[in-house]
């Protein structure tokens, strides 16, 4: 078969489920996605008022149907679709990024609030990070591992989270 023969073709009822299935779960990540992050979503008029009705119903029947509503909408459009799904990869990929850092920092702040994991994370912080304030550091580690300070461990986390953000930038 050519390639022009090939188009003629129509998809298979499997195909055209599994794109159903694809759509499906576009749609419910558009109606499950935290609320800040869909106020910032621009989406066509049609397709927000079906996104924010499948947000809002709470019955699990309901909520249901209307995942499946906001994806009938969403197939509607096909092109949209497409690129609405290439935005939600990007934020998914931001988002899997930011998660990576903040378990770097929780990392780093766990091996220097640990008495016997404290130099070598330390050594390794000066090495990342030679402007962090070498002192202040090592004063909340050390508050850390003599009095169990929390308020000395979460701002150790924030000395770390900005010094880290500071590199990667």
């Amino acid at each position: 078969m050519t390639m022009e023969e090939n188009l003629d073709i129509p998809l298979s009822k499997t195909r055209l489920k599994k794109l159903a299935k694809e759509v499906e779960g576009l749609a419910k990540h558009l109606a499950t996605m935290p609320e800040a992050a869909f106020a910032g979503f621009e989406l066509e008029v049609d397709i927000r008022e079906e996104a924010i009705l499948a947000r809002e119903t709470v019955g699990r029947g309901s909520h249901k149907r209307q995942i499946k509503r906001l994806a009938a909408v969403l197939r509607s459009n096909p092109a949209y679709t497409e690129r609405l799904r290439e935005r939600l990869t990007a934020l998914d990929q931001v988002a899997a990024v930011d998660r990576r850092q903040f378990h770097r920092v929780e990392d780093f702040r766990d091996r220097l609030c640990d008495a016997e994991r404290f130099q070598e994370a330390y050594e390794e912080l000066l090495v990342l990070c030679p402007a962090i304030e070498r002192k202040v550091i090592a004063r909340l580690a050390q508050s850390v591992h003599q009095h169990n300070d929390r308020r000395a461990a979460r701002e150790l986390f924030r000395r770390l989270r900005d010094a880290l953000a500071e590199i990667s930038a």
